[in-house]
């Protein structure tokens, strides 16, 4: 899986970061980014709790390949 993060409608709340440090990190706009490349097993569940708590519905979640 890959994820990515629309910036046009990210708020800059945090929760991403917060829930999966390892996957995103906020840049110098104040917006979250994501990690390039595919996400490893163990971030998985940390990545799905980030898309469904994320309040604006910024993050997407992109299959395999």
């Amino acid at each position: 899986m890959k994820v990515e993060v629309n910036k046009d409608i990210c708020i800059g709340c945090g929760l991403c970061t917060n829930i999966a440090p390892d996957v995103f990190s906020m840049n110098d706009e104040g917006k979250a980014k994501a990690i390039d490349g595919e996400i490893a097993e163990k971030d998985q569940p940390l990545v799905e709790e980030a898309v469904n708590s994320c309040p604006v519905s910024a993050i997407i979640l992109k299959p395999k390949g």
